[in-house]
């Protein structure tokens, strides 16, 4: 019996490996497509619409984030050229606001420039009426020094002489 086994040994090990047994190959190329047959509809009735579920998804997250920032950067252009307009705008106002104020404060200075020329102008009136009195008293005084003078002089000399020649005398002398 031994040597039974030992031949049922050898001639199961002399027949190798059982894929390469060309006798089992039909029913191993039935379980092949049998067993592609069923990793094929596996594939594509569960795996691959999950899997293009989940790229459709990533997809769409993709190109609504693509979409959102190019708003975010339209809404941002818009607000930096809200910003330089209202730069603009203020720079504009500031611009006003200034030649407002030199306009409002040349208008007090000329106002003030007008009072102070009329209150020159008046005490320059003043004090040329002052100055024509005192001339004129002046004139009065020197006058009555030169007739008081002159009468005196004639009267240190030796002669007489009438007020109404002293007057006379001396006013033809003052006019030139």
């Amino acid at each position: 019996m031994a040597d039974t086994a030992v031949e049922h040994g050898a001639e199961a090990g002399g027949a190798g490996m059982p894929q390469l047994d060309f006798s089992t190959f039909p029913n191993q190329i039935f379980w092949l497509v049998v067993t592609l047959i069923v990793i094929y509809f596996i594939l594509s009735r569960v795996a691959l619409p999950r899997i293009g579920a989940v790229l459709a998804e990533r997809q769409g997250t993709i190109t609504n984030d693509i979409a959102a920032a190019e708003e975010l950067k339209q809404r941002a252009q818009e607000a930096e050229a809200a910003y330089e307009k209202a730069l603009v705008d203020a720079r504009a106002e500031a611009g006003k606001i200034v030649d407002t104020a030199k306009a409002d404060i040349q208008a007090e200075l000329d106002v003030q420039l007008a009072k102070a020329d009329a209150e020159i102008a008046a005490q320059t009136a003043e004090s040329e009426k002052a100055i024509a009195e005192i001339q004129a008293g002046a004139a009065d005084a020197v006058k009555a020094v030169a007739k008081d003078t002159a009468k005196e002089i004639v009267a240190a000399m030796g002669g007489k002489a009438d007020a109404k020649a002293i007057t006379a005398a001396v006013t033809a002398r003052m006019k030139g």
